[in-house]
């Protein structure tokens, strides 16, 4: 058992081989996304067991609209049923619900479903379950970046205002201060055997340890979830700097 002062405050997770999955049992690939989600719920429960504070997962990205129709369409129906059928067991398990990314662009039973998940678990203070929903890492920056700009007009003295630093655009980020205060992610996972970061959290991640695992992420469990962990409390983390032993 890993001991809860180790591990580490923010996961990631881009939960990846839904489709692939689906095909391999020449399934549609709505069947992978179902079984995904049923994945997904077993690592939320798992990340709140260890004492993990914040799970991101990145459940629809901004290029996720390229997709068939009938596969896209498929993926919101989930997004309600997952709230019909999990709700009281996370306010039960004190999930504390947030969601990244402009989400009111999905069906109207989707964005209601999500508003109620979002309201029911308000006053949660157990694990902060911040799920990425038509989010794209890119995008994000650029909306902080205009915020931002907002702000400092607001500020301008004679024309003047302070310079931009990366704390400012920090702030106004989904995850900052000006919204849900998430930070950053010490821990990225990728299933299915890609090793990219495909537009998730690329402000946030700067400084993220990463693992990838060849598991399809229908097939990825809360024992290999526990394994990664518990190897990034192994790791040595110097954010740019030197160990000690090396100075």
């Amino acid at each position: 058992m890993i001991e809860k002062e180790r591990v580490p405050n923010h996961v990631g997770v881009i939960m990846d081989g839904n489709g692939r999955w689906a095909k391999a049992r020449m399934l549609p690939r709505v069947a992978g996304h179902n079984a995904g989600m049923e994945s997904m719920k077993k690592i939320v429960i798992a990340a709140s067991n260890m004492g993990i504070k914040n799970l991101t997962v990145y459940a629809f990205s901004t290029e996720n609209w390229k997709r068939s129709t009938e596969e896209v369409n498929g993926i919101f129906k989930l997004i309600v049923k997952y709230v019909k059928s999990e709700l009281e067991e996370l306010i039960e398990n004190n999930v504390h619900i947030n969601i990244i990314g402009e989400y009111d662009m999905l069906p109207q039973d989707s964005v209601e479903a999500i508003d109620k998940l979002v309201a029911s678990t308000k006053g949660d203070d157990g694990l902060n379950f911040n799920i990425a929903l038509n989010y794209g890492g890119r995008a994000e920056i650029v909306k902080s970046v205009n915020a931002l700009f907002e702000a400092k007009k607001q500020e301008e003295v004679n024309g003047i205002f302070e310079p931009v630093t990366e704390a400012d655009i920090s702030r106004y980020l989904y995850t900052g201060s000006a919204n849900f205060d998430i930070p950053d992610p010490d821990l990225i996972i990728r299933t299915s055997g890609e090793e990219r970061m495909s537009n998730f959290l690329v402000w946030q991640a700067a400084y993220s340890e990463l693992m990838f695992t060849d598991t399809l992420w229908p097939d990825f469990t809360p024992e290999e979830f526990e394994e990664m962990v518990e190897r990034f409390t192994h790791r040595d983390r110097r954010f740019g700097g030197r160990n000690k032993e090396d100075k």
